[in-house]
């Protein structure tokens, strides 16, 4: 079966040469006699794999020392709770930017454990935007500041990493991670559900400055605890084991294509292939600020409500699938993570123009 243009905002499309590694490793994993979804966690089988898939993910994005990553489950969501409990236990108060869904949500979970202000937030503009701020902008005593780096829904990434100066700054990067080369020094805790950019749903990387471990709250439940997980290796209980080793073939893929400047400038032509096409016409709409564009997640509409229903619809007959935007702003949404090829978004252009020839509006 042919495969198609998999333009999903996560699950997302796998790199090929990942997917036909994994293939002819599935029934037999080296010479485990096994397939690693069969592998006890702690066997002498996994703990290479594991091992492996952490030191790759640390070259790759050059994590320093100081820092622990650990391998947990529950997804991006989980840590909204595992923040504020792990990190707002000094003053009680933390600061949030809302800038879309996810980082409300966020917002909304950690209330429940503390005095959480919102500093800014893009709601004014329909989140087509990034706040600008500066260290004055938080409070002193806050424990921690947190944003969301890149908004999957609306499309939109922040160009710049705040100044919160000793305060850490804690950044879910679920949509956006592995696509460029980033500081981590700036960030107290970096947070991803792998689904989007490192591997199949099932496993979330935490990435937690040594420091700002065993700071939890006393009520914490264990599986919450990023100390209790870094003091047994990602293994308190049994660790989504097959995303784990997805996720090291997937570093080893980047390096192997060029680590992450290779990737960003891959990623950052096939989002101006997009975004020029979109500039160079007035059938679709490009709502985001073109400073505040994401190069992971691109959404357009046609601004007739009947054809960005039709839009989807058609281009999955074409090949291009998962272009409906997110229920909750409608229209389209392209999301062209790293293992999405530029032919692919080729043919999406190339879809758009023929379907505005087309399909008029009236």
């Amino acid at each position: 079966m042919t495969r198609v243009y998999n333009f999903s905002a996560g699950p997302s499309t796998l790199p090929l040469p990942v997917l036909e590694r994994a293939a002819s490793e599935l029934v037999c994993y080296g010479n485990s006699g096994m397939s690693v979804m069969e592998m006890s966690h702690r066997s002498s089988d996994f703990e290479p794999i594991i091992a492996d898939a952490e030191k790759s993910l640390c070259r790759v994005m050059n994590i320093p020392d100081n820092y622990k990553v650990l391998f947990l489950q529950g997804g991006a969501t989980t840590q909204f709770s595992a923040v504020p409990l792990n990190l707002l236990t000094g003053s009680g108060k933390a600061d949030y930017v809302i800038t879309g869904q996810f980082s409300k949500k966020a917002a909304d979970e950690a209330k429940k454990y503390g005095d959480i202000r919102i500093v800014a937030s893009s709601a004014d503009r329909n989140h087509t935007y990034i706040p600008a701020l500066s260290r004055e902008d938080f409070r002193p005593d806050a424990d921690y500041v947190h944003i969301c780096f890149n908004n999957t829904i609306y499309g939109t990434k922040w160009n710049y990493i705040p100044d919160t100066g000793d305060i850490p700054l804690v950044a879910d990067m679920s949509s956006c991670i592995l696509s460029e080369p980033i500081d981590v020094s700036r960030f107290g805790v970096i947070y991803a559900g792998a689904q989007k950019n490192m591997a199949p749903a099932g496993v979330t990387v935490v990435i937690v400055r040594e420091d700002l471990l065993g700071r939890a709250h006393k009520l914490i439940p264990t599986m919450l605890d990023w100390e209790a997980m870094a003091n047994s290796d990602s293994m308190y209980n049994t660790p989504p084991c097959f995303a784990i080793y997805m996720l090291g073939l997937v570093c080893h893929w980047v390096e192997e294509t060029g680590g992450l400047q290779a990737m960003a400038k891959r990623n950052r032509e096939k989002a101006q292939l997009l975004y020029d096409y979109l500039d160079s016409q007035d059938y679709y709409i490009a709502p985001v600020e073109k400073e505040y564009r994401s190069i992971m997640n691109v959404t357009f509409v046609t601004g007739v409500e009947e054809l960005d229903k039709k839009f989807p619809k058609e281009a999955e007959a074409a090949g291009l699938k998962n272009l409906k935007g997110h229920r909750s702003v409608g229209g389209m949404r392209a999301s062209i993570y790293n293992a999405m090829p530029r032919e692919g978004v080729e043919k999406l252009v190339e879809f758009m123009k023929k379907f505005a020839a087309v399909n008029a509006k009236k």
